[in-house]
């Protein structure tokens, strides 16, 4: 089996690192991904992927990183499941591996 995903998208807000109970280290970030075709009125569609970072990935995401930037995720599909108001919720995410920073500084 095999369950492997690359994706290269623009950060849709700057990253916040938190700290779970346990002291590891976190940040969610969603990407926005443009669709590489267009829909029935002629435009390109964008998907936004959330995706969890772990870590030293998340420090550095967190560090280096702002709202705008591209970045390359490379990592894994997870969906998990939570109950609320006795009704099962399904979130899809990429639980990133390594993340490539894509955007060149600029130069002022």
């Amino acid at each position: 089996m095999l369950n492997q995903i690359v994706i290269v998208g623009r950060l849709v807000k700057d990253p916040e690192l938190k700290e779970t109970e346990t002291g590891k280290k976190v940040t969610n970030i969603t990407l926005a991904v443009p669709r590489s075709y267009k829909n029935v009125n002629g435009e390109y569609d964008t998907d936004f992927i959330d995706c969890t970072l772990w870590t030293g990935v998340a420090e550095s995401t967190s560090e280096y990183c702002k709202k705008g930037d591209l970045l390359g995720v490379k990592g894994r599909v997870q969906t998990r499941v939570y109950e609320k108001e006795e009704e099962k919720k399904y979130i899809t995410e990429v639980i990133a591996e390594k993340v490539t920073f894509l955007t060149s500084k600029k130069t002022e």
